[in-house]
């Protein structure tokens, strides 16, 4: 009885994921090791050639370059996303669910409409640069669309909301008898923040570096428009290749890449997590 009432409860929820994240993804392993068509598709020949040539260093640069946009988008995201998070989290309870709403509601819009604000925003002739000119800041117009600074601004702005999330329940969890213990032992706020609040929400922390980083990576939408598409990224690359170049086999390659990283990523934190609950059961 147990047995099955347990299949009835997670029988929808695990055939949904089988069926659009699993099968998928075998698709695009799978068509990863065959060659592309003369005319696009797929010619079932057997071949290890587009992981070859995935570690060209003509895409190997790409990769590099969309690590490093999606390093310093997590790194942005971290540093404004702590202090929100943290504040939410020290908040009376009955206001902390207005605030949370308020993070959230950016992603309740849809994200093509908030990507062009921020090309209205930051154009020449834009909210931005028109204020600094008004205030006598600037006498030109500042180059900040079409650039890397747009597209980081523009995956921060989008994927902030995941990282408070992620550090307010870790933050919430967190005993406030231990900062009163430590306030009591003579600690200085910064000190109790540094030895005992910092390491205690470590987990949350890397949660939500590991999702602000896997989202920015993959994202093909903001580079194309706020970068102007004069920044190539892993998400562009695939994109392109699939629809433009119609190269899938080498298509389904890169992207099984990107997968095999967010994988490895994830599994990285799931165990930093579990070794840390393993540490706290101990102590």
């Amino acid at each position: 009885m147990i047995v099955s009432r347990r299949i009835v409860l997670t029988g929808p929820g695990i055939a949904w994921i089988m069926l659009l994240l699993v099968i998928p993804c075998a698709l695009l392993l799978v068509n990863s090791f065959f060659e592309r068509g003369i005319y696009g598709g797929i010619d079932y020949i057997f071949t290890f050639e587009n992981y070859v040539r995935a570690v060209d260093p003509l895409y190997a640069e790409i990769f590099w370059n969309s690590a490093r946009v999606a390093g310093i988008t997590t790194l942005i995201s971290l540093a404004l996303g702590y202090p929100a998070a943290y504040c939410i989290a020290l908040m009376p309870k009955r206001r902390q669910m207005a605030f949370l709403i308020l993070v959230m509601l950016p992603l309740w819009s849809n994200y093509l409409i908030r990507t062009y604000a921020w090309i209205v925003l930051l154009n020449g002739e834009g909210l931005i640069n028109r204020s600094l000119i008004g205030l006598g800041l600037i006498d030109a117009p500042l180059p900040l669309l079409y650039n890397d600074f747009a597209i980081i601004t523009g995956l921060t702005y989008a994927y902030v909301p995941f990282m408070i999330l992620a550090l307010f329940s870790s933050i919430s969890k967190l005993a406030p008898e231990l900062r009163e213990a430590s306030t009591d032992l003579g600690a200085s706020p910064l000190m109790t923040f540094r030895r005992v609040t910092l390491p205690l929400t470590l987990p949350g922390i890397a949660a939500g570096s590991v999702f602000v980083f896997v989202l920015s990576i993959g994202n093909f939408v903001t580079p194309d428009l706020l970068g102007g598409g004069k920044r190539t990224m892993i998400g562009n690359l695939i994109y392109d290749q699939f629809l433009t170049a119609r190269d899938w086999p080498f298509g389904s390659a890169i992207a099984a890449i990107v997968i095999g990283v967010m994988m490895a990523l994830l599994t990285i934190q799931a165990v930093l997590v579990n070794r840390r609950d393993r540490e706290e059961k101990i102590a």
